[in-house]
């Protein structure tokens, strides 16, 4: 009987979790711990770090996990890169589910930059309202760009207010709608988008509604990724599963 690790915290890992858990596939499925409340799984949940590269091997191999899914978010890459290794290290085969990048299309005003310290470097320059599409992890990195009017949109409320001088800030969660998403960028009067281009479609409605209004995207490429298998569905993972548990892996 296989046994899956799911590293988790993305819409897709959710997806798998439920599918896996409707063909009876034992599974534990692992948040980082950054959402305070995440929604409820059909597998047991483990929630913190496993202690780095050696640690997660170590795990895996207590525990005898057989396959290992990593549907962590585009822009984990700490995780991801330890997740290939202790794989490696404990002999369990391993897979990437993870979501295709945004490409720009007719009516889209990108500009892009490598990482996020070239994203506050690029605010550089005169007040603008800026839409922080960040998460709250990294918005203190643009307390260095004081000037602008920042609008942010978390899942949890913060325990204390972001360091910014001017911001505006929405507790929400997403899959957030195209139509909803113009009403708020321009009752904020919006000028200028900061993201990552994490991909797929749950959280793209931003991406429609600045290109209706002609807004300006300043795109934050994903980073490097050591060498692996991935897959852009939870069908593929099924398949990739059944073929490896067919091959004795």
């Amino acid at each position: 009987m296989p046994y899956l690790l799911i590293l988790g915290g993305t819409t897709e890992a959710s997806a798998l979790a439920a599918a896996v858990a409707a063909r009876g596939v034992r599974a534990t499925l692992s948040y980082a711990g950054r959402t305070a409340h995440p929604r409820a799984q059909p597998v047991p949940v483990r929630v913190g770090g496993f202690g780095g590269v050696a640690g997660l091997a170590a795990w895996l191999f207590a525990e005898q996990v057989t396959h290992v899914v990593d549907a962590t978010h585009p822009f984990a890459a700490q995780i991801s890169a330890n997740a290939v290794a202790a794989a490696a290290q404990a002999s369990v085969p391993i897979i990437a589910l993870t979501r295709p990048p945004w490409h720009a299309g007719a009516g889209d005003r990108w500009t892009h930059v490598a990482d996020l310290d070239a994203a506050v470097a690029a605010l550089d320059g005169p007040p603008r309202r800026v839409m922080l599409a960040l998460g709250r992890m990294h918005v203190e990195r643009f307390t260095a760009r004081p000037q602008h009017h920042y609008l942010l949109r978390f899942v949890d409320a913060p325990e204390r207010a972001p360091a910014l001088p001017h911001h505006r800030l929405v507790i929400d969660r997403g899959p957030f709608t195209a139509a909803a998403d113009q009403r708020l960028l321009q009752a904020h009067g919006t000028e200028l988008i900061v993201c990552k281009n994490a991909g797929g479609d749950g959280a793209a409605a931003k991406l429609v509604a600045a290109r209706a209004l002609g807004l300006a995207v300043l795109m934050i490429d994903r980073p490097a990724l050591p060498p692996r298998r991935t897959c852009e569905s939870v069908p593929a993972v099924l398949d990739w599963l059944d073929h490896a548990t067919d091959r004795g892996v």
